[in-house]
């Protein structure tokens, strides 16, 4: 027999057998509402905070290290690969992650698409940012992957590339079982996480390397030096806030009546 309208909201509201979810689950949507305030608050923090590495970045190596070019000239070609790893490892990246979040109003489906989007774009720039680096390397006569920040760098990357492939075919592929993306949720969710605190660490070691393949130093700490120092604390300030951001459980989407009464499951 087909249920009423009327009647599958009163269910879905009441937790009556055979409704999707119970009362504990509307108690949490209503007690999502007194945390928007802060979120919002914090998450226009962390915006800042993420916008001024990109900006400080841009400037380090627009101003300090003389702009950017491509073939014409190797050592500017270089500046790209800092730049375009902090904007899309980083920033682009970060805000992927935080699109559940931060859009927690709009539909669901509509947010997977726009999240699988933002981190294909993300790994697109970084892919430009390390051939920017190899091609650095190889006209300067420089090793590749001799560093500590090379290695995890690329590990991030190519991690990278797994778990967004991993998210596509479990996530927006059709007609895959909806216990299939339940369980792999949070592994998603891990690997997520996971390969931002590592796209951070990275950026951290490569501005160390930098300032000591470049002969800047720390004993007299020039304008630079302290500004790839400034870049880096920024760095962990946004790092910090996402972390806390994607992580606190109070942030978190929770689903809509309508996304529950139209699909088996609250993960679909």
């Amino acid at each position: 027999m087909l249920m009423s309208p009327r009647q599958g909201r009163r269910d879905w509201e009441a937790g009556e057998g055979g409704s999707l979810i119970g009362r504990g689950v509307l108690d949490e949507m209503e007690n999502e509402a007194q945390h928007i305030p802060f979120f919002t608050k914090l998450f226009t923090l962390t915006q800042v905070v993420g916008i001024l590495s990109v900006v400080l970045v841009g400037v380090w190596n627009g101003y300090y290290r003389k702009g950017f070019a491509w073939h014409s000239d190797p050592v500017l070609q270089f500046n790209w690969h800092p730049f375009l790893m902090v904007l899309g490892m980083v920033f682009l990246y970060a805000n992927g992650a935080l699109i559940y979040r931060g859009f927690r109003f709009e539909k669901k489906k509509k947010l997977k698409i726009l999240h699988m989007v933002m981190q294909l774009g993300a790994f697109i720039l970084s892919i430009v940012g390390l051939v920017a680096v190899f091609d650095f390397h190889n006209r300067s006569d420089i090793p590749n992957m001799y560093s500590l920040h090379s290695w995890i760098g690329l590990s991030t990357v190519i991690l990278f590339a797994c778990q967004w492939l991993a998210g596509l075919l479990t996530f927006l592929f059709p007609g895959l079982r909806p216990s299939v993306r339940a369980a792999y949720l949070p592994v998603h969710q891990f690997f997520g996480l996971f390969i931002f605190v590592g796209a951070v660490v990275s950026c951290l070691l490569g501005l160390t390397e930098k300032i000591i393949f470049v002969k800047i130093g720390y004993s007299s700490l020039p304008p630079e030096g302290i500004l790839v120092n400034v870049i880096g604390m920024v760095l962990v300030i946004f790092g910090g806030l996402v972390v806390y951001l994607t992580s606190n459980p109070k942030f978190r989407r929770q689903t809509t009546e309508d996304e529950v009464l139209l699909t088996d499951t609250v993960l679909e």
